[in-house]
């Protein structure tokens, strides 16, 4: 099989998003019936009644804004503190055939928040550092979690947009609960038997030392608990894999038909948000609207990183050697199974590669930066993506209003000061901690000393790091010793900031919409469900979101490309 047929690739590009499209379609049926609280099965119903009276919450009561983001992050904060103690005290705990220790704190503080955050980077190597106890109980149940978070928070800005003249937006507990029983678990366990039949390992066995070739030296062969811990690092848009390799290595990924369903499983839920928006508002081409939007920037995307990929490397082209650049690729998923993929996983803010995304080519690594710059929005991260998205739509709402001279409306109401604050503050706060931190990390001594490559490459490299956190993907150009003090303790704090300070100010954006009351459309409402506002909202996207980095882009990728036209 050719690694790259270009008619062949395109063909099943687009076949694999037509079926996406379809699943996305049901998938978000299915969220709103669930998130409405019309999927009602017995067993569930009786479970959820017995948690709600432990923890002494009534079910049928709703919460304002703010008492629903200090529900969040007592939730969550809880589940730091749970998994940052398993991290530190892992050397005393059972389920640990490798006595491997505990980490140390800065790394524990670092793991904690990343896999609370939903961001899964990681300074530390799967299966030589982290128990199964660890892996198990501590990383794959917040990956549940984080992603049950995520959804919460989707679910309450579609609220907001839809509810009138209310300041209640929902129960968080109920909403939490109702995330992980009726759709988090339900779908791990089955992908979880699916990757199992394909060969994805499952067991609690120590590591497995056998003999080279001719009796020639050994080698150890990591085991472990993979496949349930694949199926929610996908569905979830966590991304930290069971072995450093991630999703290049073939218990976690052994077959053709594992890559395009991992992939598939990557944008499932957040490709089903907007269609789940437009049940819940019984208005299907706002939500038809707004997948639009995605799909159009994730095909832009991977069209350009196929394009620099199949080109080649251009300083080897100078020097007669031509074709596809493979260095740091998977051979057996040939050149579609890797763009596909590398698109997927930092369009979506889920982190999982199967390449090694520091080898691709100048331009082609600037996809992938790019998408995580943008605030990850082409689908982006389990709940967060599709928040950060409707944020884009009411600036996007709002400049066009101001350009016609009408006071900006969305689904029928007005959009006002507050909202705007808030939509900024999501968009640009990941932004802000990019710039910042990326400039810090270049002029003092620690951030310096963990660059390992210099010039753009190594500009690059910063810049993917702290973007990746900001934006809570976890993916890596590597090249960085990212478990240094100064960027494990760095990285802590923008994953902290990156998540929650967008997603509280998404609960008040919401909060505030909920109060508003409706008011009838008129001759000059901006219709925002038609081709041409789908067209503004990209522009608006393209414009805040990448412009922004231009600099950035032009001394990093750019400079390195035109270097290595140049033959240096």
């Amino acid at each position: 099989m050719p690694i790259a047929n270009p008619l062949v690739d395109v063909v099943t590009i687009a076949v694999f998003l037509s079926l996406v499209t379809v699943a996305a379609y049901f998938t978000g049926r299915y969220l709103a019936a669930v998130f409405s609280g019309t999927v009602q099965w017995n067993p569930m119903v009786r479970l959820e009644n017995t948690l709600f009276h432990l923890i002494g919450i009534p079910p049928e009561e709703e919460d304002s804004w703010k008492g629903y983001a200090r529900d969040l992050l007592i939730f969550n904060a809880i589940g730091f503190g749970i998994l940052f103690l398993i991290l530190i005290l892992q050397g005393l705990l059972p389920l640990n055939p490798q006595q491997v220790p505990g980490f140390s704190l800065e790394k524990a503080l670092n793991i904690a928040i990343s896999f609370t955050t939903n961001t899964n980077w990681q300074v530390y190597g799967g299966e030589t550092a982290a128990s199964y106890l660890t892996q198990m109980i501590g990383l794959s149940v917040q990956n549940f979690l984080s992603a049950a978070t995520g959804l919460c928070i989707a679910a309450v800005v579609m609220r907001g947009l839809i509810r009138n003249k209310t300041d209640r937006i929902g129960n968080f507990w109920v909403d939490v609960t109702r995330a992980v029983l009726y759709v988090l678990i339900p779908l791990a366990f089955i992908v979880a038997v699916v990757l199992l039949s394909q060969g994805v390992i499952q067991n609690l066995d120590p590591v497995v030392t056998i003999s080279g070739y001719g009796g020639a030296g050994t080698q150890s062969i990591a085991m472990g608990p993979v496949a349930s811990q694949e199926a929610i690092k996908m569905l979830g848009t966590n991304g930290g894999g069971f072995y450093n390799a991630n999703s290049a290595h073939p218990y976690e990924n052994p077959t053709a038909f594992t890559n395009f369903f991992e992939i598939f499983l990557i944008l499932l839920i957040p490709a089903s948000l907007p269609f789940m928006f437009g049940f819940l508002s019984s208005n299907r081409k706002q939500g038809i609207a707004i997948y639009v939007t995605m799909m159009v920037l994730f095909i832009a995307a991977a069209g350009m990183l196929y394009s620099a990929e199949l080109a080649g490397n251009p300083s080897l082209a100078s020097q007669g050697v031509s074709g596809v650049s493979m260095e740091g690729k998977e051979v057996r998923f040939g050149l579609a199974g890797t763009v596909l993929f590398s698109t997927s996983t930092t369009a979506v803010a889920n982190g999982a590669v199967n390449t090694m995304h520091d080898s691709l080519t100048p331009f082609g690594g600037l996809v992938p930066m790019v998408l995580i710059l943008l605030g990850e929005v082409v689908f982006g991260g389990i709940g967060s993506g599709f928040a950060t998205m409707i944020a884009f739509v009411i600036v996007a709402v709002f400049i066009a209003g101001l350009m016609i001279g009408r006071t900006p409306e969305y689904l029928a109401k007005k959009i006002e000061i507050f909202e705007m604050k808030m939509a900024i503050v999501t968009i640009l706060v990941p932004s802000i901690l990019v710039l910042v931190f990326t400039g810090i990390a270049l002029v003092v001594s620690g951030g310096l000393a963990g660059i390992f490559n210099p010039g753009p490459h190594g500009l690059s490299e910063v810049v993917y790091a702290f973007a990746s956190m900001a934006n809570n993907n976890g993916s890596a150009f590597a090249g960085l010793d990212a478990a240094s003090p100064f960027y494990a303790l760095a990285g802590a704090l923008v994953m902290v900031v990156g998540r929650f300070v967008p997603a509280i100010a998404m609960l008040a954006l919401a909060g505030s919409l909920a109060k508003k009351k409706t008011i009838p459309s008129g001759p000059g409402t901006l219709p925002t469900a038609s081709p041409s506002f789908v067209l503004w909202l990209i522009a608006v996207i393209l414009i805040i979101g990448a412009l922004t980095f231009f600099p950035f882009f032009a001394m990093g990728p750019v400079a390195e490309h035109l270097s290595l036209v140049g033959g240096i």
